[in-house]
């Protein structure tokens, strides 16, 4: 076992485009969804999804902000992300994490009536890199 940096998951993450965001719902279940970084990230502990506020997930958040990412790379690279979000409503901070791919699911950009960014901020992710496997605490 080797223990990987941040910076080494970040540089194996920087590909996988989807992810599944899970939270702690209103019952006590936990609910996953697929969420897209849109390939282009350069992880640093914190991750950024874009929804609308008037769903499911955005209700559970803010009950509990404790939440978990997973993600699925090429020859069984995974990495589990243990964190907490924040919903975010400020434009400018819209701006900064806008892609142009994401314009096919929110057609207004980030004038989209009701838009929200979700920001995990992670405090630690477990990886498995084929027989390899590590802790990272943030």
């Amino acid at each position: 076992m080797t223990n990987k940096s941040l910076a080494d998951l970040a540089e194996k993450m920087r590909e996988i485009d989807i992810c599944m965001l899970s939270t702690h719902t209103d019952g006590g279940a936990i609910a996953g969804r697929p969420m897209s970084n849109n390939r282009n990230v350069d992880y640093d502990g914190s991750s950024y999804y874009f929804t609308l506020d008037d769903t499911r997930m955005v209700d559970d958040i803010k009950a509990d902000p404790k939440v978990a990412l997973a993600f699925q790379g090429a020859k069984a690279f995974l990495v589990a992300v243990e964190g907490k979000a924040d919903l975010i409503r400020d434009r400018q901070a819209f701006r900064e994490h806008w892609s142009p791919d994401i314009d096919k699911w929110f057609a207004d950009g980030i004038d989209t009536e009701g838009l929200v960014m979700i920001k995990v901020v992670a405090e630690r992710a477990h990886y498995w890199d084929g027989e390899d496997e590590g802790e990272v605490t943030m």
